[in-house]
């Protein structure tokens, strides 16, 4: 391992340089460095910068210099700029460009990315809260009524070991859709157990890392599933196989705790339109696509998506947006407070003739439910909320029913939906994860609710003589029509500040696209971007010809941070049957699953409007007074399928069994007491972020259960 850290510290220096603000080894990053090379960064130390250094040693005498601090900052700078071009003297075992760019991501992560670095000041980011959360203070300085700030109601959790034998009803999962169902269900009177696999986490247990999280995940996660979980095989359109850990992109991971994707995500609440519910009749279905119309319309789903709005808590604007279904209650809370960049992109807005209004958000614009009101803080999506005040079932409706009987077991997994000798589904069969400890729990009904990947692993691995290919899987659609979504949109520089910094940032969008850009199928939702982490900005904003390292890099991050907006959207995915997810038939975890398979690539519709969907998020911008427009890159012809953190389709429901999994009501067609309630279910999954969908699904199928 390397010795000469004095080295290191002189080449940090260029790459991160003092002024105003301090260098990269002024900042205590030198240390920071050799703690990790002997750690976690162990590899990339050994096999690519140790051999660099040596070699830098090298080019530095080759230049005449004893070494590289020998030399003046401009003959630094030149060397390093040579390393970049690939016109070095010394002979180099590993590739100079290389070698450059990994020191400068290690650099820049750690100057921009680390707890309270010395970067957030520079760019003029804050992660603290910048007004109360409203509540009425006690005596002992929390809300009354109110569990400690962040940490949501208390809730009674308990182990396998201490479930019953029978319920009415087994929930596989916590998150947006087990949670309604489990608050459902309970009220209607049934004995109800859920089953999470993940622990009830905490504010602080989530904590804030802006490089392990669930936007950013360079180093994993801060909720599991991390480096002890199991790993996923992703096949690309090319064919090459690879098996991939949870915090790799392909992974398509979702957090395992009580609430899951809740617990971290921005929480915009859209309603599918009218539009949503008929494509393949409205364009007809693609060649090679899977483009169906849903089995029932938006007028089904109304009620259900006003009843969630009010339960959980969403605010917004009802009368903002066009090319929406129209509404039967208004939402119970105003929108958030309006800022610059809304104001600007507004202007823009009217020059192009595009309607525009606030972001519907699960999120209490004012206290409402005995919790705190959006505290405006800078660690938004990818983290738990400092004032409880992002709303999901885990602190509205579980908690309830948890308090009405409901009982919640943690830490367990669910490997087989178990079932008699007949074949009927029977009950579960689950691990704990601390103990090892097997049980099976009988149910009269199973509900999965583990999120469109899992959900669809777990049905597939249900296999008996009377099920051999899974449960569901009568016709091989089980796990097919996997969906996500394809974000695009792009970055607007501005010749003043635009960024304000208080979070969540996202505050104004058009619907006018969704489902109306001539020529495309399934064109979504444009709005701001949600509050940045700088390490995010140099990742993805900072425009591409712009300097990365050294004075001129420090000044682009320094100057570009609050005067970049970013708009961008998701795209509806034209689903296709070979998207999918199947059992490795190679790799199996821990427990001697199978691991899931992805396969399968986006259809050709999907990119072209993607690349509509971008001209138009460049146009606006453009519009609103951007001296410069330009895209995070361009759309592929060929993209992977994967569902991320949108999945969906893997189950998708109607009325013939041989082209659908579940019936329209979200029980699986051949079974009468097995029941899917989550994005699984869904024939297409909008233009828009698909929670509020899920939500109101679970709980219209959740009734359909009960009055069974």
């Amino acid at each position: 391992m390397i010795t000469d850290w004095a080295l290191v510290a002189a080449v940090v220096d260029r790459l991160i340089p003092a002024d105003d603000y301090p260098s990269a080894s002024q900042a205590g990053l030198v240390d920071d460095l050799a703690r990790d090379a002997v750690g976690f960064q162990e590899p990339v130390w050994t096999n690519l910068l140790v051999p660099g250094f040596a070699a830098l040693a090298q080019e530095s005498e080759r230049r005449g210099a004893e070494s590289f601090w020998d030399l003046s900052a401009d003959g630094q700078d030149a060397v390093i700029a040579d390393m970049l071009a690939g016109t070095t003297q010394a002979d180099w075992t590993v590739d100079p460009a290389e070698f450059v760019a990994e020191m400068t991501r290690l650099v820049v992560e750690k100057y921009y990315g680390a707890r309270n670095a010395p970067g957030w000041a520079m760019v003029g980011y804050s992660p603290g809260v910048r007004r109360g959360s409203g509540l009425r203070l006690t005596a002992t300085g929390t809300g009354a009524g109110t569990s400690p700030p962040g940490n949501g109601p208390a809730l009674t959790t308990k182990r396998l070991a201490d479930a019953g034998e029978s319920y009415d009803a087994v929930i596989v999962g916590a998150g947006a859709g087990g949670g309604v169902a489990a608050a459902v269900l309970t009220r209607a009177g049934l004995r109800v157990l859920v089953l999470e696999r993940g622990e009830n986490l905490g504010y602080e247990q989530i904590g804030t890392d802006h490089l392990r999280n669930y936007r950013l995940s360079a180093y994993g996660h801060n909720i599991p599933p991390g480096p002890e979980a199991d790993y996923r095989v992703a096949v690309g359109p090319d064919g090459v196989e690879r098996v991939v850990p949870p915090w790799a992109r392909e992974y398509g991971a979702l957090p395992y705790t009580v609430g899951g994707g809740t617990r971290v995500y921005q929480g915009m609440a859209w309603r599918l339109t009218p539009a949503d519910f008929c494509l393949a009749s409205t364009h007809g279905v693609p060649e090679g696509s899977s483009l169906a119309d849903w089995p029932f319309g938006y007028e089904e789903l109304e009620p259900y998506y006003t009843r969630i709005e009010h339960e959980l808590g969403v605010c917004g604007d009802g009368r903002a947006h066009k090319n929406q279904g129209a509404r039967s209650r208004d939402y119970p809370m105003p929108p958030l407070p309006d800022n610059t960049e809304a104001q600007v992109l507004r202007r823009g807005a009217d020059k192009l003739g595009l309607t525009t209004g606030p972001v519907p958000m699960l999120i209490n614009s004012v206290p409402r439910g005995g919790r705190g009101r959006c505290a405006q803080c800078g660690e938004c999506v990818g983290f738990a909320c400092p004032t409880d005040a992002k709303n999901g079932p885990f602190n509205t409706v579980l908690p309830a029913a948890v308090a009405d009987g409901c009982e919640l077991v943690t830490g367990a997994r669910v490997l087989q939906v178990s079932v008699d000798a007949l074949g009927r589904v029977a009950g579960v069969l689950a691990v704990d994860e601390r103990s090892g400890e097997h049980r099976t729990v009988r149910a009269g009904h199973v509900v999965v609710a583990a999120a469109a990947v899992e959900t669809a692993r777990l049905l597939l691995a249900s296999r008996s003589d009377h099920h051999p290919n899974g449960l569901g899987n009568h016709s091989d659609q089980l796990g097919r029509h996997l969906q996500g979504h394809l974000y695009v949109g792009g970055f607007g520089q501005f010749g003043e500040p635009v960024i304000d910094g208080p979070g969540p940032n996202v505050r104004i969008a058009t619907c006018d696209y969704v489902n109306n850009l001539p020529g495309t199928i399934g064109a979504g939702v444009l709005a701001n971007e949600i509050v940045k982490l700088p390490i995010l900005h140099w990742y993805w904003a900072l425009p591409p010809d712009a300097p990365r390292w050294g004075v001129p890099g420090k000044q682009a991050m320094r100057q570009l941070y609050r005067r970049t907006s970013h708009v961008y959207g998701p795209v509806q995915e034209t689903p296709v049957p070979d998207a999918r997810v199947t059992l490795d038939p190679t790799h199996v975890d821990r427990h001697g699953v199978p691991v899931v398979r992805f396969s399968g690539e986006l259809h050709r519709e999907t990119v072209m409007v993607a690349r509509a969907q971008q001209l138009k998020a460049l146009e606006w911008l453009e519009e609103s007074g951007a001296t410069r427009v330009w895209h995070a890159g361009e759309v592929a012809d060929r993209l992977p399928a994967g569902g991320g953190q949108h999945q969906a389709g893997t189950a998708r429901m109607g009325a013939d069994p041989a082209t659908s999994v579940t019936e329209p009501s979200g029980r699986v067609h051949g079974h009468e007491n097995l029941w899917v309630m989550d994005g699984s279910v869904h024939v297409t999954n909008g233009g828009f972020n698909p929670v509020l969908t899920i939500l109101a699904l679970a709980y219209r199928s959740a009734e359909r259960l009960a009055r069974s």
